[in-house]
């Protein structure tokens, strides 16, 4: 099923790109990835193992499961020949793909990457192993269970689905007379090196991943920002990750627009990132910022601007999006109207 919807999105954003027929396929690569993979295979398959034996597995088995098989179908529809790399960062998972993905195109190795990520994981074993290890929200209240950065949020709500993006080399998307909707003008990647599930308390690695994006997009304090935050709704990560970008940008921090699309979409685990960088570039092309909604109730310790319960219009310069996953893995991808 992950595939599934990566085959679904693909299309939508290499057919609106219009780049088909108008690159080298050894200058196009896939840079696609899944937190999870085949998880609904795979525990069918281990059904029919259990109750049927052996032999009822099917042969399709392993090339359904295995989490690279998204970008390996994307690269064989679109014949992209070029570098094709799956990438598993957990719940980072979209925004590593496409941050590597930019860095692949920066330094020449292809003229264009479809890239971003896919998820599709609820699921009973997946459901008890998250709620187990304490992620989940247990309300069965749906208007106060994704709500992120509010004080009595207690876990995120599992979503799934896809996102896609095509990235393209500027003078090689000008010169075919692209529809360009931003540029892709800073990535940061680090590691906690800390916990297996917790973040970093006092921020340290999460607050350089975003430092290090701002940096190269070139940000300033003149600078309009939306951040697209992680904001799962648990009460670590919204706390912490408020913590991360008020060391990275100080007092202009209270300036700055923030939201948690996951208070809608709940949290797509390693689509998030592909879906939420779209939701960034859409903030910055049309001006409008996505809200987080649900909010009832301020928590002390996250203390910023979570455009809450209604969308709001700003004219913005930059926008980051962050994502943070189990295992420390923390990605910030930052964008730039084109000029």
């Amino acid at each position: 099923l992950f595939a599934q919807y990566a085959l679904a999105a693909a299309p939508e954003a290499v057919n609106d790109s219009e780049i088909s027929e108008k690159i080298d396929p050894e200058r196009f690569g896939v840079y696609y990835g899944s937190g999870i993979g085949g998880f609904n295979t795979f525990t069918s398959e281990h059904t029919n193992l259990v109750e049927k034996g052996p032999k009822r597995v099917s042969p399709l088995f392993v090339p359904k499961m295995i989490s690279n098989i998204a970008a390996g179908n994307i690269a064989i529809k679109y014949n992209a020949q070029g570098p094709c790399i799956s990438i598993s960062t957990a719940c980072a998972t979209g925004s590593s793909c496409i941050g590597e993905a930019y860095r692949a195109v920066k330094h020449g190795y292809a003229d264009a990457v479809i890239t971003g990520g896919s998820e599709a994981s609820i699921t009973p074993l997946a459901v008890a192993g998250f709620i187990n290890c304490m992620a989940l929200s247990e309300s069965d209240d749906k208007d106060n269970a994704s709500i992120p950065f509010d004080a009595r949020r207690n876990g995120f709500i599992m979503g799934e689905g896809a996102g896609a993006l095509v990235l393209e080399e500027y003078e090689h998307a000008k010169a075919r007379g692209a529809k360009i909707y931003a540029e892709v003008v800073g990535y940061g990647s680090t590691c906690d090196a800390y916990h297996i599930t917790a973040p970093q308390p006092e921020a340290k690695a999460s607050s350089k991943c975003i430092a290090d994006a701002a940096k190269e997009a070139g940000y300033t304090s003149s600078d309009s920002v939306y951040i697209n935050a992680h904001g799962t709704s648990t009460p670590l990560n919204d706390k912490t990750e408020t913590a991360a970008i008020k060391k990275v940008f100080g007092d202009d921090a209270y300036k700055m627009h923030i939201s948690s699309t996951k208070s809608m979409t709940g949290h797509m685990l390693g689509a998030a990132g592909a879906v939420e960088a779209i939701a960034s570039i859409l903030a910055l092309k049309d001006g409008i910022i996505p809200p987080t909604i649900g909010y009832k109730e301020k928590d002390e310790e996250c203390d910023l601007d979570y455009t809450v319960n209604k969308a709001l219009k700003a004219d913005l310069t930059l926008a980051l999006s962050n994502s943070l996953g189990f295992g420390g893995h923390n990605a910030c991808v930052a964008f730039r109207k084109v000029k």
